[in-house]
């Protein structure tokens, strides 16, 4: 969607010099004040209430803005324009004014329960930097109670950046299951080289990002960085989950070790015969693979029995 957000053009002027000015415009009031009394003259009292009330009209006008800050400026419901020069100025006092901030905010958001693509439930949370790009969008396009309070009770910052914030982090609940809802918790099959939440990285973060990208973008809210920053099952299956864990650990490690004890019997029988110090028939060979590999597959150590006999 195209941005309809553009730079203010119309009239500022120096902060100080306009202050100075209606410093001037207040003074010169009280001393026409002071004088008619004295004089009993009602055309100075009248020039006074005019400059009085001409430099009450100038107040308005007055605004300042630090690095990291703009202003939506509007004339009478109409947009005209954002005003982003840091500094004090003065500006038609028709207009009116709302602050926002353009500054990097920080979401942490608590994990959440979600099912993942087998159906799991797991604990996932995620941490989220953003900044408002497009200030047209945050402040017309989406609504809500705390803005629309803002509408009539003035520019309280803090409060116009908690609605964001609440939509921020509604936005963000809702784009994590869905990404976490693709994808299983973590491979159970050995052989499987499908992506899965534990082993997906910057893969799914980048998804992640990705997806908050085109849901905050109606709010012209910029995502700077996202990532998943806490993963583990739900706590009602936790336990079962790791035991499952181990058991697929102890069997890939009974793998591993029957293999090397098979290529380590081999090794054996080929080495005895090969420099002929043992000539063994069929039984003798299956007792000593049998023998040697309740030694190199077992758990504890092999008690050796010594035959004496013949």
């Amino acid at each position: 969607m195209e941005s309809k957000e553009f730079t203010y053009k119309g009239t500022t002027l120096n902060g100080f010099m306009m202050l100075f000015l209606n410093l001037a415009l207040t003074i010169g009031a009280c001393a026409l004040f002071f004088f008619a009394i004295d004089r009993e003259s009602w055309q100075m009292l009248v020039c006074g209430g005019v400059l009085l009330l001409v430099s009450l009209f100038l107040w308005a006008g007055f605004m300042m803005l630090e690095p990291g800050e703009a202003r939506v400026v509007m004339f009478f419901g109409k947009y005209v324009g954002t005003f982003t020069r840091t500094g004090y100025y003065w500006i038609n006092p028709f207009t009116t004014t709302k602050k926002l901030s353009l500054r990097a905010r920080n979401l942490d958001a608590e994990p959440i329960k979600v099912n993942d693509k087998e159906g799991n439930p797991v604990m996932i949370g995620l941490v989220l930097v953003w900044r408002l790009k497009d200030t047209y969008k945050a402040l017309f396009e989406i609504d809500s109670q705390t803005m629309a309070a803002n509408t009539q009770a003035g520019t309280d910052v803090k409060s116009m950046m908690a609605a964001f914030e609440r939509f921020v982090r509604v936005q963000s609940d809702a784009a994590l299951r869905q990404v976490a809802g693709q994808y299983a918790y973590d491979d159970t099959e050995a052989q499987t080289a499908a992506i899965t939440l534990r082993s997906g990285g910057e893969e799914i973060n980048d998804q992640l990002e990705d997806k908050l990208t085109e849901r905050l973008a109606m709010a012209g809210i910029e995502v700077v960085e996202a990532r998943i920053n806490y993963l583990a099952y739900a706590p009602e299956i936790a336990a079962v989950m790791l035991r499952r864990q181990q058991a697929t650990a102890i069997i890939a490690a009974r793998e591993k070790i029957v293999e090397g004890a098979v290529s380590m019997v081999k090794m054996a029988l080929d080495e005895l015969s090969q420099q002929d110090i043992v000539r063994l028939d069929d039984d003798r060979k299956a007792q000593m693979v049998s023998n040697l590999l309740v030694v190199l597959c077992g758990e504890d150590n092999a008690q050796p029995v010594v035959n004496t006999g013949a």
